[in-house]
């Protein structure tokens, strides 16, 4: 009975610890396949990083230094000038940081033919730079002395939104 006794206490004993490798290895097969899974993607995980990274530095690129600022508002002020608009308002309004850039909207309004404003336009979206459109508005310009819409002549409102980079 003794013998019997000692043998189900090393038996139980080795039994515990036979389950407790059981679960550790089933444990240790997931992980190992879930690392197999993703070695066998890392070079792929690799070159997605890589052109995120190209993208990154070409977007960067298109960002102006605080600076470049100066020169980028007025390279906007001459393409109107140049689209043969007549500018009524040009403000740039106060930055609004945010996590990683900061954003300069610029109030614009100009007057000039429907041609006029579709060059201009095309031609702000072509910069080199990130130059947004917003909140914009087209209505017909009235004369100023008689109160009437002039044909020909049309007022456009509009928020330019110019970005660059936050350095932390």
């Amino acid at each position: 009975m003794i013998i019997a006794l000692g043998y189900w206490l090393v038996v139980k004993a080795n039994f515990e610890q036979y389950e407790t490798l059981q679960t550790q290895e089933a444990t240790l097969r997931e992980e190992f396949e879930k690392k197999q899974h993703q070695a066998s993607n890392l070079q792929a995980y690799r070159n997605q990083l890589q052109l995120m990274n190209e993208r990154f530095g070409t977007m960067l690129r298109q960002l102006p230094a605080k600076n470049e600022m100066p020169g980028l508002l007025e390279e906007i002020s001459k393409t109107g000038v140049t689209s043969g608009l007549n500018f009524e308002l040009f403000a740039p309004q106060a930055e609004v940081v945010h996590d990683f850039y900061i954003e300069l909207p610029i109030k614009i309004t100009v007057v000039g033919t429907y041609m006029q404003l579709a060059i201009f336009l095309s031609r702000v979206a072509e910069m080199n730079r990130i130059v947004t459109l917003h909140e914009f508005t087209i209505q017909g310009e009235s004369s100023k002395d008689s109160k009437t819409v002039s044909e020909d002549e049309l007022v456009m409102n509009i928020t330019a939104k110019i970005y660059r980079y936050r350095a932390q």
